[in-house]
């Protein structure tokens, strides 16, 4: 972990498991808001380059709520996005 404060999302899996995610960026695309989360990975787990992209929502109450993005157009799109914003980071 580097010296910065990472920004910690922790989310509840379907086996009412907390897991804990650094949040990358938050991105808007097509008009829709995206968050990318990469898995918080302990020493016995492996360390594959992963990242959770989840679309935000809003409930009745205006609140934000996560929602997996099960549409596999949708999902590439929104990682070609987040890739093109990662790489004009790096330059």
């Amino acid at each position: 972990m580097s010296n910065q404060m990472m920004n910690i999302v922790e989310l509840i899996d379907e086996n009412d498991r907390t897991i804990s995610f650094e949040h990358i960026m938050t991105l808007e695309f097509d008009e829709k808001e995206y968050i990318v989360l990469a898995p918080i990975i302990h020493e016995s787990e492996s360390e594959e380059d992963e990242v959770v992209i989840l679309r935000v929502e809003q409930d009745e109450n205006g609140d934000d709520y996560y929602v997996g993005i099960e549409d596999e157009d949708e999902l590439a799109e929104v990682f070609a996005a987040v890739n093109e914003v990662y790489e004009q980071g790096l330059n």
